[in-house]
């Protein structure tokens, strides 16, 4: 909807590389023009984002603060402080994806970038996608008046709008403590499975991958040290049954990379296809 009814057509979206596949298709076939700006530990580099801006012009910003994906990064506080203060300097609009932040494991993330913004600038987008149910369909988003008025009238042209009766539900939930609930068991969940996870790659990749340890969400970005090809990795995992997410449908700069995800797969399955992963890379590397 914002791609719509928001930018222009040739407009230029500022996003992290890598960024969110499906984010990158919606921007790509509204006939956006995306510009990939340098991550570190820490997050997004609220410098390149000044530069970028003050070469391209009339930009906007889209980033996911918290457990980014594919790097499963958390944006720490110094940088969203910063950030904000080149949104501010650069009157630069932003749309904060914060659909993971819910799922935090080892400590809540600092507060949102909407809660430092004092002028309007970030468009704050949330959503029950990923805590409660995917088929709910149901988010929100928190801006200026006359945007929200905007988008709304675009929402009733594409579908007539979301299911009374799962915004019935999801309010229900909502405000009578069982999500909180849900929220408690979801976060337990998550820590048994991403340590099941580290303790394989540990165990199996140790001496052929590096990668991140994730306080929250579902994704671990796992860096392939032996020189191979990642397309040959790619059909030879297909071809055991294990369908692999390669760096480079993320960004082009990120083909030695894959992304692992921990949040559905059953538990043996994650560490048998992790040690199955090993062996095809061990195989290709020798090769």
């Amino acid at each position: 909807m914002i791609s719509v009814g928001l930018l222009h057509r040739g407009s230029t979206v500022l996003l992290e590389n890598p960024s969110y596949l499906y984010s990158l298709q919606v921007f790509q076939s509204a006939g956006m023009k995306l510009t990939g700006l340098p991550i570190d530990e820490h997050g997004l580099l609220p410098n390149a984002v000044s530069v970028s801006k003050k070469q391209r012009g009339r930009v906007i910003l889209y980033s996911i603060p918290c457990f980014h994906n594919p790097t499963g990064i958390l944006l720490s506080e110094k940088r969203r402080q910063e950030l904000i203060q080149v949104c501010n300097m650069e009157q630069l609009p932003m749309i904060e994806d914060d659909v993971y932040r819910e799922l935090w494991i080892d400590e809540p993330p600092p507060p949102p970038l909407k809660a430092m913004d004092k002028h309007g600038h970030v468009l704050y987008l949330g959503s029950l996608s990923k805590t409660l149910s995917p088929g709910l369909r149901i988010g929100w988003i928190v801006g200026p008046e006359p945007v929200i008025d905007r988008l709304s009238d675009i929402k009733m042209q594409i579908d007539y709008g979301s299911s009374s009766l799962s915004q019935r539900v999801a309010a229900e939930w909502l405000t009578s403590g069982l999500y909180e609930q849900h929220l408690v068991f979801v976060r337990e969940q998550l820590r048994t499975r991403r340590t099941i996870v580290l303790d394989a790659l540990e165990t199996y990749l140790h001496d052929i991958a590096t990668w991140n340890v994730p306080q929250g969400g579902f994704f671990i970005w796992l860096k392939i040290l032996p020189k191979l090809s990642m397309r040959e990795l790619y059909v030879k995992a297909l071809s055991e049954g294990i369908l692999l997410n390669p760096g480079n449908i993320y960004g082009q700069e990120s083909n030695r990379y894959l992304r692992l995800s921990y949040g559905y797969a059953p538990l043996e399955d994650l560490k048998q296809g992790i040690y199955r992963i090993s062996r095809i890379i061990r195989e290709l590397a020798k090769s």
